[in-house]
């Protein structure tokens, strides 16, 4: 079975005023990424929320503004995507949607073998996802149009990495 995971498409990443805003490339982006969601949602597939969730005093903001920080409202889902009732959301704290999340025991129990990842940041949290999806013997693919980045170089390296080094089936 496959899984749809929707990563990061957050309102400090979407939206212009956001707290760590990808840029103009979140305009397309989610129209993208709701081409991918509602094709799931018809299909009846699953479809996993992954949503950056930061402490006030959290070690990541050492490289990064505070972003999507619990009742700043930058840590919502954009409306747009916003999940349905019978979408999980998974709550994270660093890069991979897998590293202190219950998300691997999740798409076990579902049956999941296969992820398609959609959102944000491409040479972050997409390719971190996508390397221990791919450690923990999941098949993986990536929509390009449907992931983006606010550095375009990183972007293009990371799509890069996932395809050669990783085995991540691009489409």
């Amino acid at each position: 079975m496959k899984a749809l995971l929707v990563v990061d498409m957050l309102v400090d990443f979407i939206d212009p005023k956001g707290a760590l805003y990808i840029g103009p490339v979140a305009e397309n982006l989610v129209a993208e990424v709701k081409e991918r969601l509602d094709s799931y949602r018809s299909a009846g597939d699953p479809v996993i929320f992954i949503c950056d969730r930061h402490l006030e005093d959290d070690h990541e903001f050492e490289m990064f503004p505070p972003h999507s920080m619990d009742g700043t409202g930058g840590e919502q889902v954009v409306a747009e995507l916003a999940p349905n009732n019978k979408e999980r959301m998974i709550a994270k704290r660093r890069f991979s949607a897998f590293f202190g999340t219950d998300l691997d025991l999740t798409l076990r129990e579902k049956g999941v073998t296969e992820i398609e990842l959609v959102g944000c940041v491409t040479n972050i949290c997409i390719l971190y996802t996508a390397a221990d999806a791919r450690a923990l013997t999941y098949k993986v693919s990536v929509p390009q149009n449907a992931v983006a980045s606010f550095d375009a170089d990183a972007h293009s390296f990371a799509l890069q990495e996932m395809k050669k080094t990783l085995g991540v089936n691009l489409t």
